[in-house]
């Protein structure tokens, strides 16, 4: 018996080292994969590596309001200067249009981790003298504005003053106005002590050219340090001596002989003004005048742009109206001679727009959570100019720089062939382009086949594609480029008519769900101002997949609007996340022989 057991309990060891042999195995594995995951394609994780906030993160709550201490902005008011601040926002939501804004979900942004040593050191190499040399002038960038864009800008203006919009977005959220926050909007009294001396000398061994530094100290900037008013962003901008000291999180404004200026500001460099969830991952700067500050170890000649890339980057639609769009706006003026210092860096973020960053500036981007220096600039913009979503006003804007200047900035940038659509006709034998953007998660186009075989039906050469966030942006650019109409349900996918040329035709499907307006501020009046044709076709209740989920005599259909009551949660899932669109194309039909009609023209 005892042989019989001892051979049992050998056999018995034996599986159990094999189910460890192979646990072992499996775990191994699975490690290696991350890993190379990790290191080669970090933006296509779906969790969270770099503290940055998803977009299904987002607020839950339709409106976002802002804490204003009336009592405090008073008291600072009366006691010492400050800019002037807005009257807080009204309590409802208003409608563009008439129709209730839905609320957009995307792809969750995705964070890449940290790049290795070589990554960081083409980030911070000094860039070549050829690349220099081929750096586009301002002019040649930006070129003179159509009239029809022009056109098409002053429409969306002044709808927006005739609506005052305050809406939910492709971001899940809604922008309110509100005054400056309490601990922003005040002037603390602070005197330097009678013995403080001014430091102004510059390391020899760091900085540059010293001479000018004296009449720095002379300059006075007559304007308040930083500008709440804006209902989206604040900025802060200064002219003088200026320091710069990322690892203690400030910048300061160092007060001639004989100033006043007695100011501190507290700024969060990204523009989602209101979104606390949002800004709670944002790095918060501090802004003061001061006559005794650090010295400086590091000395420019050129301004300096300080932004923020967390938040919602790494969804497409946030990309472009939270970063590249206020980015162009605020440094394009500069033609190049500008350095941007980013807080909260996502080094494949910049990598993915590595081509943008090289037409904005000639010098090596600066990581402020991780640089020790003591900058000193004469000239300074922390935060960047944002008006409404992924569009510019140029009333507002620097320069009066205009959606049309972006567009064609894009184009330029991505060295894109097609500046203007070809009426049909002029090239023989040649069928007007339509790109179809699908989408593989919500928001599908269930009869795909059948619309394509429609479009080439009535005379089109059809491209589909599918936008997400692995997409090389290059590539994508050049398709989109190609193509005379894009069409697509409403999504981050049909921000890539920015790649458009002029004139060209956006068509964007709305999905059933009241959320018409929205679909338009997103998409159909930044399409307008860039120079596109936009066309906007809302679906019926026959061709939502929502059919197949609730009777047809159900409030959904009924009322949809007033299902918005119950917040975002229930418009994400129900009206996006759960939704497909099976496009009635005898219904359709006609919008797109609209669209050749206008090609013809």
């Amino acid at each position: 018996m005892k042989a019989v057991e001892r051979a049992k309990l050998v056999r018995s060891l034996r599986q159990e080292s094999r189910r460890l042999r192979l646990l072992v195995l499996v775990i191994g594995f699975f490690l290696v994969t991350l890993t190379f995951v990790v290191v080669t394609k970090p933006d296509a994780l779906l969790f969270n590596l770099n503290g940055r906030l998803s977009v299904d993160q987002a607020p839950r709550s339709l409106l976002i309001r802002q804490r204003v201490d009336a009592a405090a902005a008073a008291a600072a008011a009366a006691s010492r200067r400050s800019p002037d601040t807005l009257a807080a926002a009204a309590e409802d939501p208003k409608v563009v249009d008439g129709d209730s804004a839905g609320v957009e979900v995307n792809a969750n942004a995705n964070v890449g981790a940290g790049a290795s040593e070589d990554e960081k050191r083409v980030l911070t190499s000094e860039p070549e003298q050829g690349k220099k040399a081929e750096e586009a002038t301002q002019s040649e960038l930006l070129g003179g504005e159509d009239e029809e864009g022009r056109k098409g800008l002053r429409k969306g203006h002044q709808e927006d003053k005739e609506h005052k919009v305050t809406l939910p977005t492709v971001s899940n959220y809604t922008i309110h106005e509100a005054t400056d926050d309490s601990d922003n909007g005040k002037q603390e009294d602070r005197k330097a002590d009678a013995g403080s001396q001014l430091v102004t000398d510059v390391d020899q061994s760091n900085g540059g050219d010293r001479s000018h530094q004296p009449a720095l100290d002379n300059i006075e900037w007559d304007k308040p340090l930083c500008d709440f008013s804006n209902f989206r962003a604040n900025v802060c901008e200064m002219r003088g001596n200026i320091r710069i000291h990322p690892s203690g999180s400030s910048v300061m404004y160092m007060e001639p002989a004989g100033s006043m200026k007695d100011e501190q500001w507290k700024i969060k460099p990204y523009p989602r003004k209101g979104d606390e969830l949002c800004l709670s991952h944002i790095t918060e700067v501090t802004v003061q005048s001061s006559k005794v500050a650090p010295e400086c170890t590091k000395y420019h000649d050129v301004p300096a742009v300080i932004f923020a890339l967390t938040g919602y980057t790494g969804n497409l639609f946030h990309d472009f109206t939270d970063v590249l769009v206020p980015l162009f706006t605020t440094a394009s003026e500069f033609n190049g001679e500008v350095q941007f210092l980013i807080t909260d860096m996502a080094i494949w973020w910049t990598r993915k727009y590595a081509v943008v960053f090289e037409k904005l500036t000639k010098y090596p981007l600066i990581d402020f959570n991780k640089d020790n220096e003591v900058h000193c600039f004469k000239h300074a913009i922390l935060g960047l100019h944002a008006y409404m979503e992924f569009t510019i006003d140029p009333l507002k804007a620097p320069q009066n720089y205009s959606m049309v200047d972006f567009n064609r900035f894009m184009r330029r940038t991505y060295s894109l062939p097609r500046d203007e659509v070809t009426a049909l006709g002029e090239v023989p034998k040649t069928k007007p382009r339509l790109l179809i953007i699908s989408r593989q998660r919500t928001r599908m186009f269930l009869n795909l086949k059948e619309i394509v075989a429609m479009a080439e039906e009535i005379g089109y050469e059809v491209v589909v594609e599918e936008a997400n966030v692995n997409s090389n942006v290059a590539h994508f650019a050049k398709v989109v480029n190609s193509v005379d109409v894009m069409m697509g349900v409403h999504g981050a996918g049909l921000t890539n008519c920015v790649f458009l040329p002029h004139s060209a035709i956006l068509i964007q499907i709305v999905p059933w769900g009241a959320l018409d307006g929205i679909c338009r501020v997103d998409f159909g009046y930044p399409a307008e101002q860039m120079g596109l044709r936009y066309k906007h076709y809302s679906i019926g209740v026959h061709e939502s997949s929502l059919t197949d989920q609730y009777p047809l005599d159900h409030e959904i259909f009924k009322n949809p609007l007033a299902f918005h009551k119950n917040g975002f949660e229930f418009v994400r899932q129900t009206f996006m996340d759960t939704q497909n669109v099976r496009l009635d194309c005898n219904r359709f039909r006609p919008i797109l022989l609209e669209a050749l009609d206008q090609l013809n023209q």
